[in-house]
């Protein structure tokens, strides 16, 4: 199994490669895409399930196996070459157009050249864009207030929303950096509360005050190696297992997972790493029986008591209604 980073780039470069050698044996695919025989296979499933809005037949991906070799029937429209309206040019130019705005942003050089390319492309299209003004006015008032503070090097009081706790926490932090890490813009610093590095998402900082005092983060605060994505477990966080069933199996795909490990019976059984086991839990109640929690035993008994809490009141909520 793969990490999502590693695969969805796979996986948009797996049909342009297959349209371009039908019949390819798949255990030469997998060469060229270095990966095991089995991973591929894994990805050509995954790839069935994809392709036009509808999800019905005539819309996703088709292809075809002859003993070991591999052909796409039906590529869902990727060989077609891309036409945009005038209206999906115009919220394609305005949308690059603000992300290039964007402080902090790695890849600025990548974004410019695809917008040249679409301003090009998309004609008028780019003169009605220049009357667009894009409204983010509380995130604007953010980032400028964190950009102050990095400039000025000064350090700043946060209200900041924890949503794997679900609760408002306030904290003073040292800032180090700015970062757009996969879509998102985040905060690096030093947080005096928790006495560590930590990483804010912009747009879960429900309010910001740039303070008198000088920024003065610990000579051995350094800034984290995002290269694995923002979430990397270590061997203090809590590794939970769970048992997957096929309307949850994507949990392996999304997730960072220590094992995934496929049962007789075709579920799956993985575990991973959790700092805080809220958001597992909530992952536990909203997936219901596709989606249950093998080990450690203490959470996987709390959350079978909280749904039946739920489920008594919502039934004591439907008998006061009849």
């Amino acid at each position: 199994m793969t990490a999502p980073a590693e695969r969805l780039p796979r996986l948009l470069a797996l049909v342009p490669y297959l349209l371009a050698r039908p019949g390819v044996p798949v255990a030469e695919a997998a060469r060229d895409f270095d990966v095991t025989e089995a991973q591929l296979r894994r990805d050509l499933e995954l790839l069935w399930v994809c392709g036009l809005p509808g999800h019905g037949p005539g819309d996703l991906i088709d292809l075809s196996f002859d003993g070991d070799t591999i052909a796409v029937t039906y590529d869902a429209g990727i060989s077609r070459p891309l036409r945009l309206t005038s209206d999906e040019a115009l919220a394609l130019v305005v949308a690059l157009r603000t992300l290039a705005d964007v402080p902090g942003l790695a890849g600025r050089d990548a974004v410019e050249r695809a917008l040249a390319k679409v301003e090009m492309a998309a004609g008028g299209a780019v003169e009605a864009s220049r009357g667009v003004a894009v409204r983010m006015e509380s995130a604007e008032r953010t980032l400028a207030l964190v950009q102050q503070a990095l400039d000025q090097g000064r350090a700043m009081h946060l209200t900041y929303y924890v949503a794997t706790r679900d609760e408002s926490t306030e904290r003073d932090v040292d800032p180090m950096r700015l970062l757009l890490v996969e879509g998102r813009s985040y905060l690096e610093a030093w947080c005096r509360r928790a006495e560590g590095v930590r990483l804010f998402r912009l747009d879960r900082i429900d309010d910001v005050r740039v303070l008198e005092e000088k920024a003065l983060p610990p000579a051995d605060a350094m800034p984290r190696d995002l290269a694995g994505g923002i979430f990397r477990p270590s061997a203090e966080h809590t590794a939970v297992t769970l048992r997957l069933s096929g309307a949850a199996r994507w949990v392996a795909d999304y997730y960072s997972c220590d094992e995934v490990r496929e049962l007789p019976d075709g579920e799956l059984l993985v575990t991973l790493r959790v700092a805080d086991t809220m958001w597992v839990r909530q992952l536990a109640l909203g997936t219901g029986s596709a989606g249950t929690i093998a080990s450690p035993q203490w959470l996987a008994d709390e959350v079978r008591d909280e749904a039946g809490r739920a489920v008594a009141a919502y039934g004591c909520a439907v008998a006061s209604e009849s």
